[in-house]
């Protein structure tokens, strides 16, 4: 399963934050989006970044909607990348041309949350005394801030450990007892090293480094990773984020660690080869990389080091906002469409035929999640592991509104460790830039 690309260019960001600022300085009503239909129903148009696979299953849950409904008509439309839906969606909020529901990246939260063309949809399920006691809190809890639920989320995933059970077996490990802490890690890789293979790699991909420093109760930025207040810091820097990098130095100084680049499909296909023994991936690809290796696939939780207790992990994925400046029988519509694709049923479905979490975890007794479950009992491993997840301020995430920027900036200082650079003044370094986009960013509020 190809995951979406969700890293924002700098120009990209540049242009979204000036278009955010211009906005905030627009006085003039914004012209509301008509609601009916030529048949007299109610339209709500929903603008994704589901491609390929995941726009079919996104195309047959809207076809599912619209045939139960008398009034209301799911219009559901590709509009490329995040990146450029996001692009898209600020060039038209406010006006007869926005979508009803956007589907926005979870580094997207604080920019939708400025920018003031959403509706949260605390307002309708405050409105409809709607019981989301059942919606995964390890998932709602990043959606929420001050205690009001933005948006609703839609396709939720988080890391995991994979291993080749196989090379496991081989090199005299226990294939059901995947490496835990960065010792074991560290052990592992260098008895699965042999020949062509390598023991461990992780994509340079700035989630993963967020990832493993929230495993050990990390913040990436100060003010409470952004939610007491704006961030003006970043924190990744910290003893939390100079252990991970020390871990990725070491390990490629020992040449147990593979330099996999950026490419999804490549540390993947390297993998798949037997290039790499164990990797680290995203939730929602576990399936299909269980099915396209050509031996036993194992899961197990993010490592975290000896000395650390293991926190868990934050949510990753996408989530579902309301615009405002449309009618509020749109509104209402849209609402109508959130709540059937929460319910267990849809979301069983939706688990099954894409890998990512269920919102609902009642959708995990549904026959067809635990008929899924017994072919791939590794799936279970990545629910178990988002419904240990603590509760804290690391494992809710950061918010800020420069997160791909600062993503970036990561990636490059994870990528200089295999020149040779000092783990900790790659990361100070990343840090600085970060923080000289974020003083940026807070300047234009």
């Amino acid at each position: 399963m190809k995951k979406p690309k969700i890293l924002l260019t700098l120009l990209t960001l540049t242009v979204l934050l000036l278009a955010a600022c211009n906005g905030e300085k627009e006085t003039a009503e914004p012209e509301k989006a008509q609601a009916a239909t030529k048949d007299g129903k109610t339209e709500v148009v929903f603008w994704h970044a589901m491609n390929g696979q995941l726009e079919e299953v996104v195309d047959d849950l809207v076809a599912d909607f619209n045939e139960q409904q008398d009034d209301i008509t799911v219009k559901a439309v590709f509009q490329g990348t995040y990146e450029e839906a996001i692009t898209k969606f600020n060039t038209v909020a406010g006006t007869k041309d926005a979508p009803t529901v956007m589907q926005v990246f979870e580094v997207g939260t604080k920019y939708m949350i400025d920018s003031g063309k959403i509706e949260p949809v605390q307002k309708f399920i405050d409105a409809d005394n709607y019981d989301t006691s059942k919606w995964e809190k390890n998932i709602t809890n990043y959606y929420n801030v001050d205690g009001v639920q933005y948006s609703m989320p839609f396709n939720s995933s988080t890391p995991v450990l994979i291993y080749n059970k196989d090379a496991f077996k081989k090199a005299g490990l226990d294939t059901e007892k995947p490496p835990a802490t960065y010792e074991e890690l560290k052990t592992a890789a260098k008895a699965l090293t042999t020949g062509d293979q390598y023991g461990f790699s992780v994509l340079n991909y700035g989630w993963f480094i967020e990832e493993l420093i929230a495993a050990q109760g990390g913040l990436f930025v100060n003010e409470d990773n952004g939610r007491a207040g704006n961030a003006t810091e970043a924190v990744f820097n910290g003893k939390e984020g100079q252990e991970v990098f020390q871990l990725i130095s070491d390990m490629y100084k020992d040449k147990t660690f593979y330099n996999s680049g950026q490419n999804w499909d490549d540390i993947r296909a390297a993998f798949q080869s037997g290039k790499i023994a164990m990797y680290l991936d995203s939730s929602a690809g576990v399936r299909d990389i269980v099915e396209q290796s050509p031996f036993d696939v194992g899961t197990g939780y993010l490592p975290v080091p000896e000395q650390s207790e293991w926190e868990g992990v934050v949510i990753g994925g996408a989530s579902l906002w309301m615009a405002n400046g449309i009618e509020d029988a749109q509104q209402q519509a849209a609402w109508e469409f959130m709540k059937y694709l929460t319910s267990p049923e849809v979301q069983a479905t939706w688990h099954v035929n894409t890998g990512y979490f269920a919102i609902n975890t009642d959708a995990y007794d549904q026959d067809i999640v635990k008929s899924e479950w017994e072919k791939y009992p590794q799936l279970k491993v990545t629910v178990d592991q988002l419904g240990d997840t603590k509760t804290s301020i690391a494992t809710q995430g950061a918010l800020i509104p420069v997160f791909p920027e600062a993503r970036q900036k990561v990636v490059g200082a994870m990528e200089s460790l295999y020149q040779g650079a000092d783990p900790k003044e790659a990361l100070d370094q990343a840090a600085k830039a970060t923080n000289d986009a974020l003083e940026m960013a807070n300047r234009k509020k």
